[in-house]
């Protein structure tokens, strides 16, 4: 059960970054810098939650 809820938070994490860059973006808001950061957070996430998901 709290490895599913892990895997889900996870993704919400590698969701929420994606749009916080975008919104960011369309705004004028976003230093380069932190929008790669934004992003590669999220990617890690996302390659978190994918690598739980095949037993890895």
């Amino acid at each position: 059960m709290s490895g599913s809820i892990v895997t889900l938070v996870l993704k919400a994490v590698t969701l929420a970054m994606g749009v916080a860059v975008v919104v960011l973006s369309v705004l004028n808001r976003l230093d380069p810098n932190t929008g790669l950061s934004l992003l590669g957070i999220g990617l890690t996430s996302g390659g978190i939650a994918l690598l739980r998901r095949q037993g890895g």
